[in-house]
């Protein structure tokens, strides 16, 4: 294992780390270096990688897993794509699988996430790892039936993936408990603090033994992250991975004033830039009165929000990735929990709440060294504002005021690049964003419910019994302002 340029996070806490433990690696463009059993990850373990076309550990995982097979915390920086679930996943696995058979099936390993999505995307990598070793992995997230996962819970599970919100309620109802768990993962902590969830996190955390092992990922590790990071992690090692592409020119800022009445026609032209765009709205009522206004106008373009179901997130975010559906418009709890390679362009549609939701925002584009675009449309009361937020997030777009049809959009929109759609095979595009469930009857058609567009059942409730992300400071739906669609 090679290391090098060690430095420490952002993080104040140093001195709470031992010596050498602070590491950042540069990231090749393909895995090298020792292989996962070298690493000493159990043979069942590498067996079951293999089987599934893995043979060698990317840097993240090189550089985390000898410390977290080894039972220390573990703190990772490392970009979305590189690996950081098995970085987290494998350690976890190794050790619930070697202490089975212990007392009654309880959950000993969990993992806590923001996102639903996030949630299934864990649970897809590690649940066919666990099968191969006996160790069963569940998820628990709000937007699913929750008798099913009360049923999964009561037969046994080793592991459990949730977000934090249900996992809260069905501890509440005397379905969970965490007081066997040995081992815990925060994925996206920082994600997890800018929703609100940190207080729910900490009970969580409060349940389980104190020796507990727990293993850390985030973008960044200050504010509130870093106050978790003081209260519960013990000495840990810190290990941070750099890839190619992740120093390259930040996408292209630009900034828009124009008049109310322009903005969904000029929405409509920048919708039809050919490649994948993104369009971020305050509300859940705004998203789907927008992407009904672009599907009026013949542009292919689904909703993501917290008040659909999960298999109608689920199938809006298959037809965006596989550009089905090129243009996704997503509230808030996409600015994170979604991560899609080959976004060219994200339309700020509604400006966001302050500078870190607009750089998450961005985030989205100009990823592994590709090119994008980023667009503000701003009313002239949001402008000053606006500004404001541009020097918070250190870009300076040019402030330009726009019409449908002026010259600089249709040369925005001439610059974009054709992305080949795939097409899924029925059965797979229909299942249910449950694990093995039967599709939902509120969520089979597509747009979630409706034959003509959107599914907007929930009007701005959101979801009754799914709110795990909601109830607990995710995006707020209430009435839309005067300039959400």
């Amino acid at each position: 294992m090679t290391l090098v340029n060690p430095v420490s996070f952002e993080s104040n806490n140093a001195e709470n780390t031992s010596e050498n433990s602070n590491t950042v690696v540069e990231a090749p463009a393909e895995p090298t270096g020792p292989t996962f059993g070298q690493l000493g990850l159990p043979q069942q373990l590498v067996t079951a990688l293999e089987r599934r076309g893995i043979h060698r550990p990317f840097a993240i995982q090189t550089s985390a897993l000898p410390d977290a097979l080894a039972g220390r915390d573990v703190l990772g920086k490392a970009a979305t794509g590189s690996g950081k679930t098995l970085a987290f996943g494998l350690p976890l696995l190794a050790r619930i699988g070697a202490e089975l058979g212990r007392g009654p099936r309880a959950p000993r390993g969990l993992v806590l996430v923001p996102t639903r999505e996030l949630a299934q995307q864990v649970a897809d990598n590690l649940a066919p790892l666990g099968q191969a070793i006996g160790v069963h992995v569940a998820t628990v997230y709000g937007g699913a039936p929750m008798y099913r996962q009360i049923q999964q819970l009561r037969r046994g599970v080793d592991v459990v993936i949730a977000t934090p919100g249900r996992l809260q309620d069905l501890i509440s109802q005397g379905e969970a408990t965490l007081d066997q768990v040995v081992v815990t993962v925060l994925d996206e902590a920082d994600f997890m603090a800018d929703l609100g969830f940190l207080p729910v996190v900490q009970e969580l955390l409060d349940q389980t033994a104190p020796d507990a092992q727990r293993l850390l990922f985030s973008a960044t590790l200050d504010g509130e992250v870093d106050s978790l990071v003081r209260r519960y992690l013990k000495d840990p090692a810190r290990h941070e991975v750099k890839r190619p592409g992740d120093d390259a020119p930040p996408a292209e800022h630009r900034a828009y004033t124009l008049a109310f009445r322009d903005k969904v026609a000029l929405t409509k032209e920048l919708a039809r830039r050919p490649g994948r765009t993104i369009i971020f709205v305050r509300t859940q009522l705004g998203a789907d009165r927008l992407t009904e206004h672009l599907l009026e106008a013949g542009i292919k373009a689904a909703a993501i929000h917290g008040g659909l179901p999960q298999s109608a997130r689920k199938r809006a975010l298959e037809a965006f990735t596989d550009a089905r559906s090129p243009v996704l418009v997503a509230t808030d709890v996409a600015a994170r929990g979604i991560h899609v390679d080959d976004v060219s362009l994200v339309l700020h549609y509604d400006p966001p709440a302050d500078s870190k939701t607009y750089l998450h925002r961005s985030g989205r584009t100009a990823r592994a060294g590709a090119a994008g675009v980023v667009v503000s449309l701003l009313l002239p009361d949001q402008v000053g504002q606006s500004k404001r937020r541009f020097r918070q997030a250190k870009v300076d777009p040019a402030l330009r005021r726009i019409t449908p049809g002026d010259q600089e959009i249709a040369d925005l929109v001439a610059s974009g690049v054709h992305v080949e759609p795939v097409e899924r095979p029925v059965r797979d595009s229909r299942r249910s964003g449950g694990p093995g469930g039967r599709p939902r009857r509120d969520g089979d058609r597509p747009g979630g419910g409706h034959r003509g567009g959107p599914r907007r059942s929930y009007g701005d409730r959101g979801p009754r019994s799914g709110g795990g992300e909601r109830r607990f400071g995710g995006e707020r739906s209430g009435r839309p302002p005067r300039h959400s669609s």
